[in-house]
């Protein structure tokens, strides 16, 4: 539905799960893509082995986005090879579970970190280069459990809720520079993580969503790939849900 020839497009997190549904629909849509990983090698070959047909428009860059010196140099990559980019999408994330009396310390720095801080660092740096061209679209992948807050995910929760904060004052900070920043907000997504459910969890999630199914990874880069486009630019500051009508 959407022409992103010429264009191109960061993708982090984008070797599997929701960040591969996201890469692969810019890649069909025409867009060269840039998409990063942090340590799953296997995965990052079989994202390209899956997109052979689209090998000419695939960069695959190995980054850790909690790493400021990394992503400034990821950006100074970015800028050399290709003089700008029009599309950021923020999708690295992690999850570190536990009730929140027993959670390590570790593990509430560790998803802040990569969820919040690694969002910052990507946008800082995105922002320099967009507002240089006056036109960008940054969308920031947040979850609906910034708004259930569910039992064992006070870290990832409040991460994501942190994530729709830093979305809205970034929106107001660069709007006069043609650059939009959006959420999409995903529910339950069928994909590994889905999966590797036990049977009877699946099952309680699947009796919360009022369409009885799990969405899907395109049904996610449907709605990425809209704020991307150029059709969206009078919506900014937005969060957009995905999630069967939770």
């Amino acid at each position: 539905m959407h022409d992103f020839k010429g264009q191109t497009v960061i993708v982090t997190g984008g070797t599997r799960g929701i960040g591969k549904g996201i890469a692969e629909g810019f890649l069909k849509a025409g867009a060269k893509v840039i998409v990063t990983y942090t340590t799953n090698e296997a995965a990052a070959a079989q994202f390209k082995q899956d997109n052979s047909q689209f090998a000419e428009n695939i960069d695959i860059q190995k980054l850790d986005v909690t790493k400021y010196e990394e992503v400034e140099k990821f950006f100074k990559y970015t800028d050399t090879k290709y003089g700008s980019f029009e599309v950021l999408v923020n999708n690295a994330g992690i999850r570190k579970d536990s009730v929140l009396a027993m959670m390590k310390e570790s593990d509430w720095h560790d998803v802040m970190n990569v969820n919040l801080a690694g969002i910052f660092y990507m946008c800082k740096f995105a922002v320099k280069s967009l507002m240089r061209k006056r036109y960008g679209r940054i969308i920031n992948i947040s979850s609906v459990m910034e708004r259930y807050g569910f039992e064992g995910q006070a870290n990832y929760a409040a991460s994501k809720a942190g994530l729709s904060a830093l979305t809205k004052s970034l929106s107001k900070e660069v709007a006069t520079r043609g650059i939009t920043v959006n959420c999409v907000s995903p529910g339950f997504i069928a994909t590994e993580l889905i999966e590797d459910l036990p049977d009877k969890l699946r099952e309680s999630y699947l009796a919360r969503i009022p369409l009885k199914r799990f969405g899907s990874t395109e049904e996610v880069a449907a709605c990425v790939l809209f704020l991307a486009s150029k059709e969206a630019s009078y919506v900014t500051g937005s969060t957009l849900e995905v999630t069967g009508g939770l």
